[in-house]
């Protein structure tokens, strides 16, 4: 059986399971259910379902490829997670739940006016869009290679198929059904990453001591860099830009709260919020040692690693030398993590979209706003697919970098109004700041750029809080002096 009908038939196996765990999840479905579940869903599951939420089609191709250049470093990142989703869950989840939000940028309006309302709204629509397309355009590359290039089928034509059937899945239950196929994904996710672990290492011949020991010895397996702050792997860097990440795209980000708000109440969130995240650390730490065992397995093989350290694990599971589990496994883990992704951008888009910007749930009855909501659905489909598309011919950068550095650009200006709107009373002149969130990204990439022309700094994902801090100085600037109560 040649690979091509291989990966289609694993495709067509998920799809298939996803779309009954969507059917059964969405039954009774309406408005509600779509934006916040009901805020019915046991904290345990949402925990688990969590797991697969954090992880991409890039984590699944492009952490493990990462080791070769920059071993375990993420882990430092990661570690960072952590204390920014403790305070997650306990600065930003009760004060969410206490204003009883559809979207979290609800806050904005209240806080500021809606001018600010609707900057945060596009900057997360901007944010969201483009990350979710750099995830998913990496997982059409790899079905592109492997299915549909052998049957001379141009990309276009594979964007259509795969944003389709994403649509088709959460067009009628929304975060209710995010939930579950997220626990779904988080299964098969850390079920593909084990066997994946368990079949290269039986391949290479090693035991369980053999291998713990050759992946501890091994180079790429470095984790903590204390030795030079400039470059971008230093932990003091990686961490604190792991701090303000987290709560940037997790807690700042519609996509992500919209499934911890569907907890019953804020306590049940915070315990979510607490157990995801260590869990995360614990996941994220197999995708690394999954790769220093795939660049064992190309080095043992005589093998020429990939220009790009995003194709390892594809050419490993691909490999003739390896069982043909291997590339199931790799198929089912990358769709896992594809559509669900995919799917919840999508879902969260619409939201933000039909709620922040379009206004329709204050505008429309319930028929009205069901109808708007499934228009913004299929335009943010559309608009998904041609941003992939752009991707595919302009990019060239490995993939978890792209995601990161568009998200220190884009959310850096979310975190600065909320950074301002909880820490500062004085309100502001709302009209103008949006100049102000435009301002930041562009003054951000001033600074990278002089900091590494001149002083030979290479900044990483800290560039994430300069631009908050640019942001927040620029809102005390517009500050005026009747504090708001």
């Amino acid at each position: 059986m040649s690979l091509p009908v291989i990966v289609i038939i694993t495709i067509a196996g998920y799809f298939a399971l996803l779309m009954a765990v969507s059917y059964f999840a969405s039954r009774g479905s309406d408005n509600s259910t779509f934006f916040t579940g009901k805020r019915q869903t046991p904290w345990p599951i949402v925990a688990f379902a969590m797991i697969g939420a954090a992880i991409s089609g890039v984590t699944f191709i492009s952490v493990p490829g990462m080791v070769a250049a920059k071993g375990y470093s993420y882990l430092q990142m990661v570690l960072g997670f952590i204390v920014g989703y403790c305070l997650i869950a306990f600065v930003l989840v009760p004060m969410f739940y206490k204003r009883n939000l559809i979207s979290i940028y609800g806050y904005l309006e209240e806080r500021f006016g809606s001018s600010t309302y609707r900057t945060g709204a596009w900057f997360f629509f901007l944010s969201k869009m483009l990350g979710a397309a750099v995830r998913f355009f990496v997982v059409c590359a790899v079905l592109q290679l492997l299915v549909f290039e052998p049957l001379h089928i141009p990309f276009i034509f594979n964007v259509i198929v795969t944003i389709a059937l994403i649509w088709l899945y959460t067009v009628q239950g929304g975060v209710k059904t995010l939930i579950w196929t997220d626990t779904m994904k988080s299964f098969c996710l850390i079920m593909s990453v084990v066997l994946c672990i368990y079949f290269v290492a039986r391949n290479l011949g090693f035991s369980f001591g053999e291998l713990t020991s050759a992946i501890a010895d091994h180079p790429t397996s470095k984790m903590f860099y204390f030795d030079n702050p400039k470059e971008g792997t230093y932990f003091w860097k990686q961490f604190l830009a792991g701090v303000f990440m987290a709560i940037a795209t997790t807690g700042l980000d519609q996509d992500m709260m919209q499934r911890n708000l569907a907890c019953r109440d804020s306590g049940q969130s915070q315990k979510n919020m607490i157990v995801s995240g260590i869990t995360q650390f614990f996941v994220i730490a197999l995708f690394l040692l999954l790769g220093t065992l795939l660049v064992i397995f190309l080095d043992s093989k005589g093998i020429e690693r990939p220009a790009k350290s995003d194709d390892i694990f594809g050419l490993v599971a691909t490999h003739p030398d390896v069982p043909v589990i291997v590339g199931v496994l790799f198929v089912l883990g990358l769709i896992s993590a594809a559509y669900s992704a995919a799917g919840s951008a999508l879902t969260s888009l619409t939201t933000s979209y039909t709620v922040d910007i379009l206004g329709a749930h204050k505008k429309k009855d319930d028929k009205g706003l069901t109808r708007t909501r499934k228009a913004v659905h299929v335009a943010m489909s559309a608009v998904m697919g041609l941003v992939i598309i752009a991707f595919y011919y302009l990019s060239d950068q490995d993939a978890i970098s792209a995601v990161y550095t568009l998200a220190s650009y884009t959310y850096g200006p979310i975190l600065g109004l909320f950074v301002y709107g909880m820490f500062w009373s004085k309100p502001v002149r709302d009209r103008l700041v949006p100049a102000v969130c435009i301002a930041a990204p562009i003054l951000s990439w001033c600074l990278q750029w002089c900091l590494r022309h001149f002083f030979g700094y290479e900044t990483s994902f800290e560039l994430l809080i300069i631009n908050a801090l640019i942001t927040v100085i620029g809102l005390r600037l517009l500050s005026v002096n009747t504090k708001k109560k």
